[in-house]
């Protein structure tokens, strides 16, 4: 059976303007963001809120091409982008005085992908 990818329109045009963006300023971070939703759900990542907390530091921005669940603490603020977030895990990223955006967000902000971290 050959694999179609995502369905999902706004996934699709995520994933192209993610590959779009890799070449323009040649970051292969954003390559590896768009291979990773390109894959089906149940294999997409998910990243608890207390992983994050573990894996970074104060004020980096992470990368989680997947969802982000709310089990844990956030013990400092740290800028996540995602595909998508659980209502607790904004909750307890915005009380740590971070920040939850979406990946195409974080495209516009940081199309040269310096300083991201990639998490999942």
């Amino acid at each position: 059976m050959k694999r179609t990818g995502p369905t999902n329109p706004v996934l699709q045009e995520l994933i192209q303007s993610l590959r779009k963006e890799s070449t323009i300023s040649q970051a292969a971070l954003w390559d590896r963001v768009a291979d990773d939703l390109e894959k089906p759900t149940r294999q997409r990542r998910v990243v608890n809120v207390s992983s994050i907390s573990r894996y970074t530091k104060p004020n980096e921005t992470v990368v989680v091409p997947g969802k982000v669940l709310g089990s844990g603490l956030l013990a400092h603020s740290v800028v996540v982008a995602a595909l998508s977030f659980s209502d607790g895990a904004k909750e307890r990223i915005e009380q740590a005085k971070g920040k939850a955006i979406t990946i195409e967000q974080l495209l516009k902000q940081k199309p040269k992908a310096k300083d991201l971290k990639l998490l999942g």
